[in-house]
């Protein structure tokens, strides 16, 4: 069985959707939402349906550690608030851990928006996992509780937690890309647009890699963001 673990600031208008469509999963046990103070009624939302509710400092890598550490399934899925699971999420998840050798992995990702510039995210996923072995955090990521527990948790820093967590897990298996694929959100793009986005995010992976602190990645990537 699965525990999603969904991190939240004001989500009012992206929640809904996203637990509905994760609630279709016949897998899952249980969702956790992890608030960080909302203040758009998002914790009135995530009890009206039945989610739990844990608090938290502002910090998505805090939230989901801190809900990963309350899970009680065998699975732990780490989901954004603007991400929506397809039904046949859960059945990919198992077998992909089917194989002992696999502790975790994440799924294939689209845009709901149909924006020429945002085409090929699926070609990128796969660049990213057979050459990099890691994902995004909007790919949604999947993992063994037990071994999840080993690698420390999810790590509790602002920014790039997914890199660091897929780094870590890898020292316990290998991951896996499951034969899913979810559908996200590109509000981030229709902010500062599509060419200025990805620059920004190239410059702050290119800064992880060269050595940079999460906290100032952070800054980075949240200018002009609200």
């Amino acid at each position: 069985m699965i525990s999603i673990i969904i991190p939240t600031l004001n989500e009012a208008g992206e929640l809904p959707a996203t637990l509905r469509r994760a609630q279709e999963v016949l897998e899952v046990r249980e969702i956790i939402v992890v608030d960080a103070g909302s203040s758009d009624g998002t914790d009135e939302l995530a009890t009206q349906v039945g989610c739990r509710l844990l608090r938290a400092r502002p910090s998505r890598g805090g939230q989901m550690r801190a809900g990963a550490a309350a899970a009680k399934s065998e699975i732990v899925l780490l989901l954004h608030a603007d991400t929506w699971l397809p039904p046949d999420a859960g059945q990919a998840v198992v077998a992909c851990l089917n194989n002992p050798r696999i502790v975790g992995g994440g799924f294939w990702k689209v845009f709901r928006e149909r924006n020429l510039l945002l085409r090929g995210s699926r070609f990128r996923c796969a660049i990213r996992f057979y050459l990099g072995g890691r994902f995004m955090g909007d790919q949604g990521i999947f993992a063994r509780r037990q071994v999840l527990e080993a690698a420390g948790g999810v790590p509790d820093i602002p920014l790039m937690e997914e890199f660091e967590l897929c780094r870590r897990l890898r020292r316990f298996g290998k991951l896996a890309l499951a034969n899913a694929t979810v559908q996200t959100s590109a509000r981030r793009f229709a902010r500062l647009g599509v060419p200025r986005t990805y620059a920004r995010m190239w410059w702050v992976t290119l800064r992880y890699y060269l050595g940079a602190k999460p906290e100032e990645l952070s800054r980075i990537y949240h200018k002009d963001w609200p």
